[in-house]
């Protein structure tokens, strides 16, 4: 069975009913990297059907099935991942994958990625960043961090796009261990629902700040902190999204 095809994170989100956010503090920077990490390895959020989710997080691999030419997005936010799959209950996204990475692997897509999106002031010009776009083999986009009730933050989170060489690496190189963690995106919405909201931000992976290398996201990181906010420059961009050339998977 082929993976659906699934729109790519998109930066236009729905903004119905939803209160303007406030811009982000000094000690919460608007584009940083959070994430759940150790010296060696990251983790990253995916969410399928159960006919690809199942049999990677019982194998550690993806199954053949799995299209590689493809792109796939990799999320380092567990609370991004529930907004994007709805708890893991959308169709096509009911499996929701913990999938442990290298660090090296991490980073190296990083700096071969672009954003997403065209930004004055960090392209040159719109034609660079189109070529760029085409040839690079990941693409960064920042979206408004979720909180446990899947409300926008103020401050954005990191989603990683792969294609081409990159979904190769990620497949056979970098992973390290895939765990099914849809019971734990079950429980923790169930104890949110309920208005235990202490309970279920135990429960949440501990993502801290990740400790970039010097200069890793400095083509990536979008100037000012504002675009964090609602009615900004950055979300006006965001529908100026090179489109990708090949289906998208979440």
């Amino acid at each position: 069975m082929e993976e659906p095809s699934v729109e790519e994170p998109s930066g236009a989100e729905p903004t119905v009913n939803e209160p303007p956010v406030e811009e982000p503090s000094a000690e919460e920077p608007a584009y940083r990297i959070r994430a759940f990490h150790t010296d060696r390895t990251v983790t990253v959020y995916q969410a399928y059907p159960p006919t690809i989710g199942l049999p990677t997080a019982r194998d550690g691999r993806f199954p053949a099935s799995w299209k590689r030419e493809r792109m796939t997005w990799i999320k380092p936010s567990f609370l991004w991942m529930m907004y994007r799959s709805g708890w893991g209950t959308k169709e096509g996204q009911e499996t929701v994958l913990a999938v442990e990475i290298t660090r090296e692997g991490f980073e190296w897509a990083l700096r071969h990625a672009c954003l997403s999106h065209y930004e004055h002031g960090v392209h040159a010009d719109r034609p660079t960043w189109q070529r760029q776009s085409r040839e690079s083999p990941a693409r960064v986009q920042w979206d408004p961090e979720r909180d446990p009730h899947l409300q926008r933050l103020p401050y954005r989170s990191l989603q990683l796009g792969l294609s081409g060489e990159a979904v190769r690496r990620y497949a056979d190189e970098w992973i390290v261990s895939v765990r099914d963690v849809t019971p734990l995106a079950h429980r923790v919405r169930d104890l949110v629902r309920a208005g235990d909201l202490d309970a279920a931000r135990r429960l949440l992976p501990r993502e801290e700040p990740y400790a970039e290398p010097a200069g890793l996201l400095d083509h990536l990181r979008v100037q000012g902190a504002a675009e964090a906010g609602e009615g900004s420059a950055a979300e006006a961009v965001t529908t100026e999204k090179l489109k990708s050339p090949v289906p998208s998977t979440p």
